[in-house]
């Protein structure tokens, strides 16, 4: 199968064969000039179509295949196609990079807290608005067993990451829960790693309801400014369990 004449390709030089070439056609998959389930020739035809080796295609592929671009298909009606975008998986590729970047120090906590109180301030305006009858008893749920005093420390993480998660969903918003992963799977975790043995828990959750009640009234502004009292209560307790431990231990 010959390639489509709307796909236009540059020149490929001779270093990074591959690279090159799955840039290439990552770029026709964005830009719209190959489509979702549009079959890409076989090996053959892309070789002679950029001028490489099959060797070279078959690693383009994989690099594309990685990127949840492509799937293969065996069979007489099998071959290579653009796959749909997969919001979860890219969505953990993006939470995956942000977590890089904390680890390496590119990102500080007080840009990370900043960030937080930004993005989820959006969440809890358009969660308001959004929210259905089962966005608020996801959220219930995970202010129940909060209360529960025998959770253990990291149940009760885990039911944190979890309750921001649904207050990202109840937005119903496609390109802010993408967005938000970062925050969500990234930052949350890294600062409930950090103040989890200072935490007081049922200020948390206090803070939890009273956001939940705000948007399930309809009270945006209201949620937003209950989650931006809640978010600068954790910049205490980071900036001092940071503080704490720069000083070293006790002599």
């Amino acid at each position: 199968m010959a390639l489509r004449g709307e796909l236009q390709t540059g020149g490929i030089v001779r270093d990074g064969l591959s690279r090159q070439v799955a840039d290439q056609l990552r770029a026709a998959i964005v830009e719209g000039r190959l489509k979702v389930d549009d079959r890409l020739p076989n090996e053959d035809g892309l070789a002679q179509h950029f001028g490489v080796s099959r060797a070279t295609i078959r690693e383009a592929l994989k690099i594309l295949a990685a990127q949840n671009l492509i799937r293969s298909r065996r069979g007489p009606a099998g071959g290579t196609f653009v796959s749909r975008p997969d919001p979860q998986g890219l969505g953990s590729a993006i939470a995956d990079a942000a977590m890089l970047l904390v680890g390496t120090g590119d990102i500080g906590m007080e840009d990370m807290l900043t960030a937080r109180a930004e993005t989820e301030a959006v969440c809890c305006r358009l969660a308001a608005r959004a929210r259905t009858t089962e966005d608020l008893a996801a959220l219930r749920a995970e202010l129940a067993l909060q209360r529960d005093p025998t959770l253990r420390d990291e149940e009760f993480c885990a039911s944190d990451l979890r309750f921001h998660r649904a207050l990202v969903q109840a937005t119903h918003n496609p390109p802010l829960k993408l967005m938000m992963y970062a925050v969500i799977e990234s930052f949350i975790p890294v600062t409930n790693m950090l103040i989890y043995r200072d935490h007081e828990r049922r200020l948390s959750v206090d803070l939890h309801e009273a956001i939940t009640d705000a948007v399930a009234a309809g009270e945006g502004p209201r949620a937003a400014e209950l989650m931006a009292r809640h978010l600068e209560g954790m910049r205490g307790l980071l900036t001092a369990t940071l503080d704490r431990r720069a000083a070293g231990p006790a002599v």
